[in-house]
């Protein structure tokens, strides 16, 4: 006799021994025992988690010629034969590779027929979401009302592609992901009656690496013996999977909650000449960045020894959970980053040394954080825009138009007012029409343009250019409110009209500020500049 895989040697042959789906083999055996199995079951779950074994354990229960408490006995002729894949009345099809309008045809034509033995005839469809929408039309009829004798039982991983007209039709039951506990009880049997010798804390790894998935689980347990040698430890496991040592992991993690840039690179560069992949490397770092952040949550690690356990307490105590959070989410991005280069061990290195880097993270964190001041004055500032440019200068502001998100910069700039400006003619030198473009702005509502170029002079650069010239100096704020899209093709299209040819705008700081004024101060000071008081509301 052959060999046979573990997850298919060992797969459960009832329901009582099935591990994590209690809550549908309790189900099941009830309707069995009540005698009120349904026409049409949809079995929905991630990979591994019991469906194919359920509906294989569901088919041969409702023929058994002697059922327990729900359950085949499994000796019986229809159940030994059904065990064996003899039994022509049980019919497992994989609608991957079936999945045509002819395939679903011929299930309908045979349905008319007798079971030659049991007493159903079942149609276990396997993947079903891979169907086309020929065969789906194809097999709604037969499914919604199919002869008394006919079962159908239909599997998927994602029911989300399946048509709402086929989800009506069945009964639905969600296999949930297996827990690390149920799947490390039952690889103690496997290793029990297979003479496998695993530590504990290989099977906690192990069960980790499954995410959920039961054949996963017993697939990498009998990776791990295939080499003939029936000990499992640890660093086999991770030896086999490509999984870089815990020490690399927290020594690299170490290095950027420390800002050692040197002791990083000095650790990938070791994880490479091991053969290591490295994105494996970053999920596990990922990982471990991840298992920091539950013990800072008082949540409780299994997947370690004592001594790894000992080092991501101490580790978590060097970094707040704000920056442990923000770390995952670098690192997650670095790796979208790698994905798309043909460089992805330079991406890789350059992504560390930024999160090394003490400084850079500083500046980004500061530029953030101002950005965000900057967007909330940019919205109080564009309610009384609005406002005064629909009803006027009034005794009392109140803006009441919904702020301006980060994306109107993108929409399309408000026209020019096209009307002459008195007293210029083409051709006109900037110095005798600036400051009547600066007051129409005014009178346009435009107050934040306005505020910024008061007290400022044009000077022409050349036939092309009009030099913008600020005497006071040009702050940060300013700038930013001058260079945003919109503003500056307002003010270049003024220009333009006034020399009655495409003109572009340079902005000229001749005196820079010695001392910055904070956002706020500027507002402050663009409000008292007025005679109106002005009441934002929010």
């Amino acid at each position: 006799m052959g060999y046979t895989a573990l997850y298919r040697k060992f797969r459960p042959n009832t329901f009582g021994e099935m591990v994590g789906q209690e809550h549908i083999t309790r189900t099941l055996r009830n309707q069995i025992m009540a005698n009120r199995v349904g026409h049409a079951y949809l079995f929905n779950g991630g990979r591994g988690t019991g469906k194919t074994t359920s509906a294989k354990v569901l088919a041969r229960a409702i023929n058994c010629l002697n059922p327990k408490d729900g359950e085949p006995c499994n000796e019986c002729e229809i159940c030994k034969e059904a065990l064996a894949g003899s039994l022509t009345d049980i019919i497992e099809m994989d609608a991957a590779s079936n999945n045509s309008v002819e395939d679903i045809r011929s299930i309908r034509e045979e349905v008319n027929f007798l079971p030659t033995k049991a007493k159903y005839r079942v149609y276990i469809i396997d993947e079903v979401h891979m169907l086309s929408q020929g065969a789906f039309n194809a097999l709604l009829k037969t499914l919604e009302e199919p002869p008394e004798h006919v079962k159908f039982i239909l599997a998927t991983t994602e029911p989300q592609k399946l048509p709402a007209t086929i989800l009506s039709r069945c009964q639905r039951f969600d296999f949930k992901r297996i827990s690390n506990e149920d799947i490390i009880k039952r690889l103690e049997i496997v290793c029990k009656e297979s003479d496998i010798k695993a530590t504990t804390q290989a099977l906690n790894i192990i069960a980790s690496l499954s995410e959920g998935a039961m054949r996963d689980a017993l697939s990498i347990l009998e990776r791990c013996v295939q080499d003939g040698e029936n000990d499992i430890d640890e660093e086999k496991i991770k030896e086999l999977v490509g999984i870089p040592k815990t020490t690399f992991i927290h020594g690299i993690t170490q290095a950027i909650v420390e800002y050692n840039i040197d002791e990083a690179m000095e650790t990938i560069t070791k994880v490479l000449e091991e053969g290591k992949d490295l994105n494996n490397l970053l999920w596990e770092i990922i990982k471990y960045i991840k298992d920091i952040l539950m013990i800072k949550t008082n949540q409780k690690l299994t997947i370690y020894n004592e001594k790894d356990q000992k080092e991501i307490e101490e580790l978590a105590q060097k970094v707040t959970k704000e920056r442990a959070i923000r770390l995952i989410n670098e690192l997650s991005k670095l790796e979208n980053d790698m994905k798309g280069s043909t460089q992805r061990l330079i991406v890789f290195q350059a992504g560390i040394i930024r999160l090394c880097d003490k400084e850079i993270i500083t500046q980004e964190n500061t530029i953030n954080n101002n950005s965000g001041n900057s967007q909330e004055i940019y919205e109080r500032l564009d309610k009384i825009e609005n406002y005064l440019r629909n009803t006027g200068r009034t005794t009392t502001a109140r803006a009441v138009s919904a702020p301006r998100t980060q994306s109107s910069t993108k929409e399309t700039a408000p026209k020019p007012d096209n009307t002459a400006i008195e007293g210029i003619g083409k051709n006109s030198k900037p110095a005798q029409y600036w400051k009547e473009i600066v007051n129409n702005l005014k009178k346009n509502g435009k107050l934040m343009l306005y505020t910024n170029l008061l007290n400022t002079n044009a000077v022409e650069i050349n036939d092309l250019t009009v030099g913008i010239e600020f005497p006071a100096g040009l702050t940060p704020f300013g700038k930013t409110v001058l260079e945003k899209p919109e503003n500056k093709m307002e003010i270049a299209q003024q220009i333009s009209l006034a020399c009655g040819k495409q003109m572009q705008v340079k902005y000229i700081d001749t005196k820079p500020q010695e001392q910055e004024l904070n956002e706020e101060q500027e507002l402050s000071n663009f409000a008292s500049g007025f005679d109106i008081p002005f009441d934002i509301t929010e």
